[in-house]
């Protein structure tokens, strides 16, 4: 069985025990989350598709760690001009495992 979830504005699929990292939650490490956003379900080939969201289905998840990215290097250069800007962004994030998908 899998679902999209929609987290942080953005989508992604997911089944059970798979572990990804979204957007920052506010849940401590260890605590379970539930994701009710869920876009679509589907096992084998029985799928259902929510306009826009399923009803009565969610996502449950286990919080494992909250960390932070990579920094991502940017560089503003106008030639000639004798201007350039360096910046650098590391993005929050939670690594959150799937425990269960309840289909509604």
């Amino acid at each position: 069985m899998y679902a999209v979830v929609k987290t942080g504005g953005k989508q992604y699929r997911v089944s059970e025990g798979d572990r990804l990292r979204v957007e920052t939650l506010a849940a401590d490490a260890g605590d379970s989350v539930q994701l009710d956003n869920i876009l679509m379900v589907g096992e084998g080939d029985s799928v259902k598709v929510g306009t826009p969201t399923v009803s009565n289905a969610s996502v449950t998840a286990k919080v494992i760690d909250h960390g932070r990215a990579d920094k991502v290097k940017i560089l503003k250069f106008r030639r000639r001009k004798h201007h350039m800007k360096r910046m650098g962004h590391r993005q929050n994030y939670t690594e959150v495992e799937i425990t269960g998908i309840n289909a509604g």
